[in-house]
C-alpha cells in the first residue's frame, strides 16, 4: 500500500518511478480496515477520492458510523455487549473529506490502476536483491522470480517501503527502538451466515474474549465473508501448521459463540492456496528515516499496533510527504537539504503515533505489554489531523512543544496542516486545500495585493514555482472568516506546501517582497 501510494504521487508530480514487489499478486485480505481523512485528503489531491468511495463496497458496513463503532464482548452471541465509538473529539467542519471504510486490498487495486495511468512502471514477481548507493544515485540489481533474470538498474534515490522485517533497513544499518512484539496473531478469511447471531447489528471491528482475548471479527465482503484474527503463541513452539482449517473453524466459532456453525476458510493467496497467515503486532520505530539516499516509509520505518487505524494512513502519509520532497529537488526547485526534513517531520509522528495506539491497545485489549506510559490524546481527530511538523521547511513563529492541536484549534500555526475553509472558485465550491498540491501555494487575504508582487519577485529570485490566489479576486470566501481562520489581517498571506502544511504566514503585508523571497529560499534550502 505505501509502496504504491508514492508511486501515485511521485507519478502525479511527474517523476516516473519504478516499483518493484516480490510478490506475484496483492493480497486478497483487507489487512488495514480503512483510511482517515488526512489520506483521503491526500488521494482527493491526486483524483483518486471518488475512486476510493466507489471500491469500498456495500453491506455490513453501510456507512461510515457503522465501519467506526466498536464491538467488545465476550462473543458475537454474548447478550451482555458494549458499542464503542472509535472517532472521539471534535471534527465536524475540519476536512473536506470522510473517513473511508476502504479495504487494504481493495484500496492497492485503485491504487495500482492509477500509478499506471500515470505513467509508474510497476513490476510484480520482482525481488531486489542487492542496493547500494553513492553520492550521485543508487544501484539495484533486481531479479524475476519467474524467469530469475536478473537486471540492474540506476535511480536517484530509493523508498524502502519492504514492511516489518525491512531487509533494506537491515542492510542499511538502522536498528529499530521501542517495545517491539507485543502479540502473535493468525489472520484469516471465513465465510459464514452469521446473520441470525448479529440480529442487525453493524460493527468496523469486534474485540472478543472467546476463544481468547486479543480475538478480533470484522466484515470482509459486507456480506458472507468475516476476517478473523486470534492469538497464537510461537515461544510456546507453536506454528502456522499446527491450525489446520478444521481447527480454525472451531476457534471462529468459539468467536461467534455458536457451536455447530459451519463454513470455511477462503485462500488469501489465490496462487497457492494460503488460508491462514501469521501477523506480528507491535511497536517499533526506526532510529532514523534515511540513509543517505534511501528513505523508509510505511512499516519498514515504523510498526504500530492496529488500535486506532493509524498505521496504514501514516504510511501513506509517509508517501506523500517524501514524494513531493523529491520532486522538487529533481525539478531543481530545491536544494537536496530539503530531504532531510523528511525524517525530521515524519519520525516524531510516528513516535507519537505510536504512543497513542499503544494507549488505545491497552484500553481495548487489556494487553499490559503496549502500557509504557507517555501522554495519551483522548481526542482521536488531534492525532489525525492536529499533528505539527518541526524542521528547517517550517518557519516556526513560537516555541509551543504540543505534538497536535484539536482540528477546530488549526487556524494557520506553520507546522500544522491549513485550516479547512469552504471557498468558490470559477463558480464551483471547494476547499481551502484543494489549492494546494503541485507545489508552494502562497494565499493572500482581500487586502494582500502586495503579495503578488513579491511572488513575482520570489518565482525571479528562486527560479522555483509558486501558485499564487488572492481572497475575494481568485476565489470568493462566502465565510468572510478566511483572514482570520488563518491568524493573519486582511492583508496577511500565508505560504502553504504541496501536503497542505503551512510553511510561513505573514501576519500583514509589511516588507512582503524581501520576507516572502527570504522564507521561500528557507524552507526549500536553496541558496541566494
Amino acid at each position: 500500500m505505501v509502496g504504491l501510494s508514492a508511486a501515485v504521487f511521485l507519478a502525479w508530480h511527474g517523476v516516473r518511478p519504478l516499483l518493484v514487489e516480490r510478490h506475484a499478486e496483492t493480497l486478497i485480505h483487507p489487512r488495514a480496515r480503512g483510511i482517515n481523512a488526512r489520506s483521503v485528503e491526500l488521494f482527493r489531491q491526486v483524483g483518486l477520492e471518488e475512486a476510493l468511495f466507489a471500491q469500498r463496497g456495500e453491506g455490513i458496513v453501510a456507512s461510515d458510523e457503522d465501519s467506526s463503532r466498536m464491538l467488545v464482548a465476550e462473543s458475537l452471541a454474548s447478550h451482555d455487549h458494549d458499542f464503542v465509538d472509535l472517532a472521539t473529539g471534535e471534527a465536524e467542519g475540519a476536512s473536506p473529506c470522510e473517513w473511508c471504510p476502504i479495504d487494504q486490498d481493495r484500496l492497492e487495486i485503485a491504487l495500482r490502476g492509477r500509478a499506471l495511468e500515470l505513467g509508474a512502471d510497476i513490476r510484480f514477481s520482482t525481488e531486489c536483491e542487492e542496493l547500494t548507493q553513492d553520492a550521485d544515485g543508487v544501484t539495484a540489481v533486481l531479479r524475476d522470480r519467474g524467469t530469475g533474470e536478473r537486471r540492474t538498474v540506476r535511480a536517484s534515490y530509493a523508498i524502502a517501503a519492504d514492511g516489518q522485517r525491512s531487509p533494506l533497513r537491515h542492510a542499511l544499518g538502522i536498528p529499530v527502538e521501542g517495545p517491539g512484539i507485543l502479540l502473535h496473531t493468525l489472520s484469516m478469511v471465513v465465510e459464514a451466515d452469521i446473520d441470525t447471531v448479529l440480529g442487525g447489528r453493524r460493527f468496523g471491528f469486534a474485540y472478543l474474549d472467546k476463544p481468547e482475548k486479543g480475538s478480533v471479527i470484522f466484515p470482509h465482503d459486507g456480506a458472507k465473508r468475516w476476517c478473523f484474527g486470534v492469538p497464537y503463541h510461537p515461544d510456546r513452539g507453536e506454528a502456522v501448521e499446527d491450525y489446520p482449517e478444521e481447527r480454525c473453524l472451531e476457534l471462529f466459532r468459539q468467536a461467534v459463540g455458536v457451536p455447530d456453525l459451519t463454513g470455511r476458510l477462503i485462500p488469501q493467496l489465490p496462487s497457492d492456496g494460503t488460508t491462514v497467515l501469521p501477523f506480528v503486532i507491535g511497536a517499533h520505530c526506526a532510529e532514523r528515516f534515511a540513509e543517505g539516499r534511501v528513505f523508509l516509509a510505511g512499516d519498514a520505518a515504523r510498526i504500530v499496533p492496529p488500535t486506532g487505524a493509524f498505521g496504514g494512513s501514516t504510511g501513506i502519509q509517509d508517501a506523500h510527504n517524501l514524494a513531493w520532497k523529491l520532486a522538487a529537488v529533481l525539478r531543481g526547485d530545491a536544494g537536496e537539504d530539503l530531504l532531510a526534513t523528511y525524517d525530521a517531520e515524519r519520525r516524531p509522528v510516528s513516535e507519537f503515533t505510536m504512543e497513542q495506539a499503544m494507549a488505545q491497545m491497552v484500553g481495548r485489549t487489556g494487553n499490559e505489554a503496549a502500557d509504557v506510559g507517555g501522554v495519551y490524546v483522548h481526542d482521536w481527530w488531534s492525532v489525525i489531523l492536529g499533528y505539527r511538523y518541526r524542521s528547517a521547511a517550517v518557519l516556526s513563529e513560537d516555541d509551543d512543544d504540543r505534538p497536535a492541536y484539536p482540528p477546530h484549534l488549526l487556524t494557520g500555526l506553520p507546522g500544522t496542516r491549513a485550516p479547512h475553509l469552504p471557498l468558490e472558485r470559477g463558480g464551483e465550491s471547494v476547499s481551502t486545500l484543494d489549492l494546494y498540491g503541485r507545489r508552494f501555494t502562497l494565499v493572500a487575504g482581500a487586502a494582500g495585493e502586495a503579495w503578488a508582487t513579491a511572488a513575482s519577485r520570489a518565482r525571479e529570485a528562486l527560479g522555483a514555482g509558486l501558485d499564487v490566489y488572492r481572497v475575494g479576486t481568485d476565489v470568493q470566501d462566502p465565510s468572510g472568516h478566511w483572514a482570520d481562520r488563518h491568524g493573519v489581517k486582511d492583508d496577511g498571506a500565508v505560504l502553504v506546501r504541496p501536503d497542505g502544511f503551512v510553511a510561513w504566514r505573514g501576519t500583514d503585508a509589511t516588507g512582503a517582497d524581501d520576507r516572502l523571497t527570504d522564507a521561500l529560499a528557507r524552507v526549500l534550502a536553496v541558496k541566494r
